[in-house]
This record gives structure tokens, sequence and C-alpha cells, in this order.
């Protein structure tokens, strides 16, 4: 768990001589504040606004190493990151359940936005935010590179074992996997590899500039910017300037039967589900077979005749329809990291910017132009597409993200409102093991592991509830 403090009182009144040192604990990387020698300022503030009341009263606490009795300045943890963690957790676990039974709150089958299609992005935007915090002094950058690259690689080998198929037979009770077919890629994953992206850039790209203006603060950070934009060019080149030729997959039926479907395409620039280059470049790099096998567009007018539910294909149904696609795939993972990218800006503010009105006006900036880049990206053509992971599809979630902190950040860590968010707050303590028991099916089968003569007649069964 990471400590970072931020210098100053966030109104600027008090002394430069007395420091108002917020210790922010975030669940990345640890780090010890040295206490020793230093004069800590508390600020007793009421939730009267965004730059606090004008004349606050100042609580000074004297602390040393030596003196951990005297030294009683208590952490303080920048509790919005905590309740947007747990939001995006909490808006998670309800698209996975009640995302069958309502369309709006499912992901689009396609082109177009939903709630659900917002989780991914909050994930990623949020991890960025942390890295800010996180690696905002850094005293050894190969040893911070190898604990990022080492983190990366615990989350992504989860990700696998979790996501790949293995815990697989919630109702029959079963598990394992064929290494022939198991998935590559998927959530934790696409989280590890922008994760250690964004950390690679926060270590090694970053610029001797005193931050005192949103410029600055750009110049500062201009290399990281670059690698945004150059991430983002190689998206566009790739995804719109690669041919996508004809190609064939397999669906078993019986035995050792399967059907052999053919799907044409020979275009160049498609954003269609059969024919684009993001599932191209994962059909021959990762492999058909290690894909995911329900992809969101079976439940397109193409391929359901209860569309957007799913459903029996229609008469007419072309033959890419049973075809597997992964929403997490190797292309479309470019403007992800691009996503933590936008969130580590966000944090790079906390750090830099001491008062609240700063702050949130920096963060107004920059998602207001990142909503205006939406519309204009939009307005001249570009989809919204959560599966390709469009630029469109990038800057109205990253802008959407950016809001919704700010506005939290408003809410609890200036105003202090902190009551209405508790569960929140703790479902972001705990994002990854809930994410593990709930959405990779745990707990599911677990539960379903207590039953009676048979697995249907199980725990949940007695409490009345079907599965």
């Amino acid at each position: 768990m990471g400590m970072y403090d931020l210098v100053k009182n966030d109104d600027g009144l008090l002394d430069d001589r007395i420091q108002n040192i917020l210790a922010l604990e975030e669940g990345i990387e640890s780090r010890k504040v040295d206490e020793s020698a230093k004069l800590l300022a508390r600020k007793v503030i009421k939730p009267s606004g965004i730059g606090g009341v004008d004349s606050p009263s100042v609580e000074i606490v004297v602390g040393s190493a030596d003196c951990p009795s005297i030294s009683a300045a208590k952490a303080v943890r920048l509790v919005s990151l905590d309740v947007f963690r747990g939001i995006t957790v909490a808006l998670m676990i309800l698209v996975d359940d009640g995302g069958a039974f309502c369309p709006a709150i499912n992901h689009s089958p396609w082109n177009g936005i939903t709630i659900a299609d917002f989780v991914m992005p909050f994930f990623l935007f949020i991890v960025g935010v942390s890295l800010g915090l996180t690696y905002k002094n850094v005293s050894n950058r190969i040893d911070a590179t190898w604990k990022a690259v080492f983190r990366a690689l615990k989350l992504f080998t989860m990700g696998v074992v979790l996501q790949g198929g293995f815990f697989h037979g919630v109702h029959s009770l079963t598990f394992g996997i064929d290494l022939l077919k198991i998935r590559v890629m998927g959530v934790l994953q696409r989280i590890a590899i922008a994760y250690l992206m964004a950390a690679i850039c926060e270590v090694w790209l970053t610029n001797d500039v005193l931050v005192d203006s949103g410029y600055s603060l750009v110049k500062k950070y201009q290399l990281q910017f670059l690698v945004g934009g150059v991430l983002t060019a190689i998206y566009l080149v790739l995804l719109y300037g690669l041919f996508v030729p004809d190609w064939q997959y397999q669906i078993p039926i019986h035995g050792d039967r399967s059907i052999l479907y053919s799907v044409k395409c020979g275009v160049r620039g498609d954003t269609s589900p059969a024919c684009n280059a993001v599932g191209m470049i994962d059909r021959k790099i990762l492999g058909i077979e290690h894909l995911y096998k329900r992809p969101a567009y079976g439940r397109t007018k193409q391929c359901s005749i209860n569309s957007p539910y799913s459903g029996p294909l229609p008469a007419d149904a072309p033959s890419w329809c049973g075809a597997p696609f992964d929403p997490e795939g190797l292309l479309s993972t470019i403007m992800a990291i691009v996503t933590c990218l936008i969130g580590l800006h966000f944090g790079h503010v906390i750090v830099h910017f001491k008062n609240h009105k700063a702050r949130v006006f920096q963060w107004m900036i920059s998602s207001s132009c990142l909503l205006a880049s939406a519309f204009f990206l939009i307005y001249f053509g570009m989809h919204i597409n959560k599966a390709l992971y469009t630029v469109s599809y990038t800057t109205i979630t990253t802008a959407a993200s950016g809001l919704l902190f700010a506005g939290i950040y408003l809410l609890v860590d200036v105003c202090g409102y902190r009551r209405p968010t508790y569960s929140m707050e703790w479902m972001g303590k705990h994002a990854l093991m809930i994410y593990v028991l709930v959405a990779c099916n745990i707990l599911p089968i677990f539960i379903h592991g207590f039953y009676w003569k048979e697995p249907k007649v199980n725990l949940l069964r007695w409490l009345g509830f079907t599965v």
C-alpha cells in the first residue's frame, strides 16, 4: 500500500513552514514516510465547499520516529479512489447479473454504448490515477521497473487461470481446461498490460520541470503524452490500414465431428464483426482456439431472432455468427493502455496541485477536451465500439471517468460526505477479492458445491433461489 503526501494546505492560507501532509494510501506499492524532525499540521475543515472555510483552525502535532505516542498524526486515505473503485465493482456485478434481463445495462452487441461498457475503462482509468500517486518519487528506476513487471505478471497469470476457462462448470461442478483451447486474454490480463506500460512510462518518461500551471504539467510529462499519441496512431493505422482476407473456423458438434464455416472478407478498414483487423490479429497471433467463445455480437439482429437478447440463429444468419472473438484482444488493448495513461494524468494533478479548486479545474479541462474529441469523432463517422475499443469509445469513456472521479472527490474528500459511500469504499478496498469471488465464478462454484445427492439440489435451492 503506497503512502503519498500532498504538501501545503488546500486554501494556501497557512504559513509555508507549516505544511499539511496528507498520507494518501493506495493499493499498488508500499513506501514508508520518514516523519522524523517534521512538523505536521492537521487542518480542521467543515464541508462548506471546494476551498474549505476562510479561516481554518490548525492542530499542530510534532512527531518523530523515536516518539510514536507524540507522532499521532493519522494517515488519511484518499477516499475518492476507493469509492470510485467500489462503484465500478458494484456496476460490474450489476451488469453481470442483470444484463441478461435488461439490454440497457448489458454490453452493446456491437456499435453503441451502454452502462456495462463503462466498467472496463473505469478500472483502467483508476489504475492510472493510482500509478500517478504510487510512483510520485522513484529513487531507483530499475528496481521500480522490476517490481512493476513482477506485479503485472502475477495479475496476468491470475487472469489466465480465472478467465482462461479452468473454472467453467458452475452447475455441473467441473473444472479443467485443455491448454490447446485456453483463453489467453481477459479483463485481468488487459489491466496487467496497461498497468505495466503506464508504470514504465511513469518511471522513465518524466522531465525535471517545476509544475505551477496546466501548461507546465503537460511539459513535465510530454513524453508520456507522446507515447499516448503514438499508440493511438498505431492503432488507427492497423485498424483502418490492414487488409483482412477470407478466413475459416470450425465448430465441434459430436465427438470428433465439426462443421467448417467460411467467412468472406477481402476488405481493408472494415469495422464490422466479421472483417475487422482486431479479430484478424488475434486469430493470427493468439489462434482462434484461444479466443472468447461467446462474443457480444451473437446478440445482434443478424445473429439472434431475439436481439438484443441471445437467441436462436435466424434462417439467413451470416457465417460469422458462431465465430470466436475476444473483446480483450491484442490490438484493442493498445487503446486500453491509452485509457490508463489518461488516468495517470489525472493522478499527476493530485500530486502537483495543492488545493481543491486547482485540481477540479484541471480535471474539468481535461474531461471537457476528451468529451469534445468524442463528439468530433462520432460526428465524422467513427463508431463507439467497446469490442474494438475505438478512439471515440476511449475518449467518451475517459471523459465520463474524469467527470465521475471529480464528482466523487468533491463529495467525499472535499465535503466529507463519507457515510453514504461507506459500502462503496469497502468494496473499493477489496476490489480484486470481490472480482475473483463473484465475477470469476469462484463463489458460485463454492455455494453450488454444497448439495444434497445431486448438484441441482444445492444450498441456493434450499434458500429459495433457482440456479
